[in-house]
Formats: C-alpha cells, structure tokens, sequence
C-alpha cells in the first residue's frame, strides 16, 4: 500500500479535485457527469460526492446539461491575472515611495473581508509581520479601510462579520469602523493607529478611478517614525502614478478617469 507521500496525484483529495477542474475546457464547456467519469475515471460514487462539493463552494456549478466551471473559479482566476499586472505596474512607484518616507511600502487587493498583500519593500531597519502573499482582515488595516471605504457590499459583509479585537486600539463595533469608513471616503486616505499590531501605524489610499478600486498602497512601520501628513501625501501620489502607469489606457475607451 502506497503511503501519503507515495501517493499517485489521481489518490490524493486534491488530486481528485483537480482532475475534475482539468477536464473542462473551451471544447468541453458544459460536462455531464458520465462524460467527467469517463474523461477523469473516477469512481461513480467519488465523483458524485465531489460534484456536490465543488458546487457548494462554488467552483463548479450545475447547469441543463450537467456542470460548468463557477463564477468562484472564474472570480479566482481574474484575482490573479489582475493581480500580477498591478504588482508590476506597482513596483517602481513603491521602491520609491519606501526611499522617500523610510517606511516599508505595501500593495494589496481586497479578496473579500481580507487584505491579499502582493508587494512589500523597505523596512530594512525594522521587521514587519506582514508578508508579500500574506492575508490580514480588512478591518484592522489600513489597506482593507481604503479599499473597503468605497464598495458598501464590502462594508456590510466586513460589519457583520465577527471583527475580533487584535490590540486595545483595533476599531470592533460595526458603528465605528462605518464612521471611520466614511472618513476614508471624504479625504482618500485610511489610517491604522496600531489597530493590527501595537508597534506598527500605517497610511494607505486606494488606487481607483471614480467608481472602481483595483487596491491600495501604503507606508507602514514604527508608530514613533510615522509622518502622519508627509505619508498621507505619499500614499496619494503613489496611487495616482500607479493607475497612470497602467490603468488609465485601458479606461480611455470607456470614459474619463480620475484617481
């Protein structure tokens, strides 16, 4: 008998999963559940079992003719192209940012109630907890406030979640954090008064055009080092240069944009 580690790909939970997500394609769009038998020679019973589990999720869905690929998969997939191009588009614009206030420079996209972090640089003098591939809540950062500030679906799904209290200044009532929320709408820029971690504050502002939040850069680090002004005019101008440097293009067709 083979052992976990031995285990050929199609034994394994994932492997299961991933043979079913494999078997769709542009020629088989919509797949019954005798054609996926016979494309990934699972079991009847274990393919029956998964189907009603990666609908429950949302990675596949039910559909006249059997099942097709969710709009959980496809959200996923977007996440991650739009993701790389904003890194990329981000990463000059932070280097420089970290260079002038000292701090260490992040970016992040909102996924829900979560902050994905996808660039981190600078803080060479001091160690963050964050990292680039990291999550934290949106409620207790600077980040997720900037992004969140401007969709009220995000707001009320962050509200009434649980927001446990991270230290003694983290924003826990619903009422609160919507006043905040809505400070963070008139002036462009969100604050984190050590509401993650006690030793760190940090500033963030989103990178958007009148309606649409792509993410948010900020400065973070020591609560002693923090420039409150110098840093909030920062953030503003990063984000400008970011969405200049690749976003603009692409919504010229569509409509003037501003961010």
């Amino acid at each position: 008998m083979l052992s976990p580690a031995t285990s050929s790909p199609e034994r394994t939970v994932l492997g299961r999963v991933a043979s079913v997500l494999e078997a769709f394609d542009e020629g088989h769009e919509v797949l019954s559940l005798s054609e996926l038998y016979k494309l990934t020679g699972l079991p009847k019973s274990t393919l029956h079992r998964l189907a009603d589990q990666l609908c429950q999720v949302g990675w596949i869905e039910r559909d006249p003719g059997g099942y097709r690929v969710g709009m959980r998969l496809f959200e996923l997939g977007n996440l991650a192209v739009e993701g790389k191009r904003l890194q990329e588009a981000a990463f000059p614009h932070l280097q420089a940012l970290a260079a002038k206030t000292g701090m260490a420079a992040q970016l992040g996209i909102l996924d829900q109630t979560e902050v994905v972090y996808l660039e981190r640089i600078g803080g060479g003098s001091f160690r963050l907890p964050t990292r680039r591939g990291g999550r934290k809540p949106a409620y207790c950062t600077a980040l997720g406030k900037a992004m969140i500030a401007f969709d009220e679906e995000a707001i009320q799904t962050v509200v009434t979640a649980e927001m446990p209290r991270k230290t003694a200044n983290t924003i826990t009532e619903p009422g609160a954090l919507r006043s905040e929320l809505g400070k963070v709408r008139e002036f462009g820029v969100a604050f984190d008064r050590g509401e993650a971690y006690e030793e760190f504050v940090c500033v963030a502002t989103p990178i958007r055009n009148a309606g649409r939040t792509l993410g948010a850069v900020s400065v973070t680090g020591p609560a002693g080092r923090m420039r409150w002004g110098m840093a909030s005019e920062a953030v503003r101008s990063t984000a400008a240069a970011i969405w200049n440097a690749n976003f603009s293009v692409d919504f010229r067709a569509v409509g003037s944009v501003r961010p």
